[in-house]
């Protein structure tokens, strides 16, 4: 049987000679300390026996670092339950944001202003054509999610907007968007209005010093496009979509085939050849670099929203909007409740063993060496990564 791979392996055989070149940020090392560390006996965990059969499992806790493969599978189902609350019985539309490639040194060398610009830019341009009424004329909500990575961990940052198809009017009654044609607003409207804007506030940001480096002079030489996809068929398939992109990380550990000490082989699919299955084998410290370009900023949020489904207003506005179209309350949850939900969608049966069917019972605490030694980390970890490599 062939060894299966994972990111760790990568992070372990190349960081300390990746690291001595580049000299990545703390948080970065931190980042990339976490994925080795995950699932390990560093992290903690239980054994735990069954009453049944006697049979022994050791499980170990998860870093739980949104950049890790291995975690996310069951915050990813739990906050699609909790979004399940704010589905309208309403089409769904699709917009992405994206802009051209010139942009991309910018974006690596002041990554939180300009994810933050491309938020702001693009959801200012939906909101106003929304509030147009040549188009609906009303208060629209939106959810919106930021993409860093190609198949290939190519830098490709770009948005995708998940957009009920109406707005809350004035007079709190609600309006269905106009159904002529496939997409909510004219694309070619949406993408010279998009580029204007965002090149502008670009401008601004640069005179007032708050990024650094050079903007493009060709900016305006291509059209920008604002890709628009068909409206979803309905809230099923708007949570489907969801759980496929929310909780995405740059790669996972099923696309790394091998990890030698000099290279990394990798499967990706190409979407310009319908799909088409590809593998690359690449240095690793290259395959590194690629990976550590789509590590978010520390608290950085990734996934926002806006409008009508802004924490601020989703309460009271969603209320309104069900009340006009008639649409029953959903029913709340505890978190134990979502949690258990969440557990049985994934088919994951808690304390039940694997073998038998019996009941496990824990019967050792491992204790998390990250909480023992917390006031050490900081000092170990950069001594660790910032090593000389031997020859």
């Amino acid at each position: 049987m062939s060894r299966e791979y994972e990111l760790a392996d990568v992070i372990h055989n190349f960081l300390p000679s990746f690291n001595k070149k580049k000299k990545l940020s703390t948080h970065k090392l931190r980042t990339l300390d976490a994925l080795t560390k995950c699932r390990t006996e560093y992290m903690g965990g239980h054994m735990e026996e069954c009453e049944s059969c006697g049979e022994i499992h050791t499980a170990y806790n998860s870093c739980r670092n949104r950049h890790c493969p291995k975690c996310g599978a069951l915050d990813k189902e739990k906050w699609i339950i909790r979004q399940e609350a704010n589905l309208l019985n309403v089409k769904y539309f699709h917009l992405v944001f994206t802009v051209p490639a010139s942009l991309n040194l910018l974006f690596l060398n002041n990554q939180r202003e300009m994810y933050n610009l491309l938020f702001h830019i693009s959801w200012d341009v939906i909101k106003n054509f929304g509030n147009k009424k040549r188009w609906i004329g009303g208060k629209m909500g939106a959810s919106s999610i930021l993409h860093t990575t190609g198949q290939n961990l190519s830098f490709h940052p770009h948005l995708h907007y998940i957009v009920p198809a109406g707005a809350l009017m004035k007079d709190n009654r609600w309006k269905a968007a106009r159904n002529r044609g496939k997409f909510l607003f004219p694309v070619k409207s949406l993408s010279k209005v998009f580029r204007a804007r965002f090149v502008a506030a670009l401008r601004t940001l640069k005179k007032e010093k708050r990024i650094s480096g050079e903007i493009p002079k060709t900016l305006f030489d291509k059209e920008w496009v604002v890709f628009a996809k068909r409206p979803f068929g309905g809230a099923k398939n708007v949570l489907n979509y969801l759980g496929r992109y929310t909780h995405r990380t740059a790669i996972s550990n099923d696309r790394i085939l091998e990890v030698n000490s000099k290279e990394v082989t990798f499967s990706w699919k190409d979407y310009r050849k319908k799909g088409a299955k590809r593998t690359t084998t690449m240095l690793g410290e290259d395959f590194l670099g690629l990976f550590v370009q789509h590590i978010l900023p520390a608290g950085f949020t990734r996934i926002r929203h806006y409008g009508f489904l802004s924490s601020a207003a989703k309460k009271k506005a969603l209320a309104l909007i069900r009340k006009a179209l008639k649409q029953s309350l959903p029913k709340s949850f505890s978190d134990q409740e979502i949690k258990e939900k969440a557990l049985s969608r994934m088919g994951i049966k808690p304390n039940l063993c694997k073998k038998c069917g019996g009941n496990m019972e824990i019967i050792q605490l491992i204790p998390n060496q990250f909480k023992r030694k917390k006031e050490r980390y900081e000092h170990r970890l950069i001594k660790i990564f910032t090593k000389s490599v031997e020859p």
